[in-house]
């Protein structure tokens, strides 16, 4: 079962796409052209694989692979170095829900 609020991991960019429910990931969908690479974190730090079937997205659990919240927080670091507004060095979660939560938009 997946943990929202997540994060879409993109293959060979660092830019993470913060993911409220599996209604935006649908919506994400359909702006995205995806690759087998891609993955969804959850707020666990369980890692799923993307399966795009007729305007539907299904999240396939890669094995019970979970990220450490030392991994997500280097791909937080990586995603906020893209835009150098951040100091990397005081990027530091104690959970991967901290985390992730980090990047929800502000409103």
């Amino acid at each position: 079962m997946v943990n929202w609020p997540c994060i879409l991991k993109l293959d060979g960019d660092d830019e993470l796409i913060y993911l409220d429910s599996e209604q935006q990931l649908l919506s994400e969908c359909e702006d995205l052209i995806f690759s087998q690479d891609d993955y969804v974190i959850d707020s666990q730090g369980f890692s799923y694989s993307i399966s795009i079937n007729n305007a539907s997205a299904d999240l396939i659990n890669n094995n019970n692979t979970q990220l450490t919240v030392e991994e997500v927080t280097a791909l937080i670091q990586a995603h906020e170095f893209s835009f150098a507004e951040v100091c990397l060095i005081k990027i530091q979660f104690i959970s991967v829900s901290d985390a992730i939560h980090a990047l929800k938009p502000s409103d």
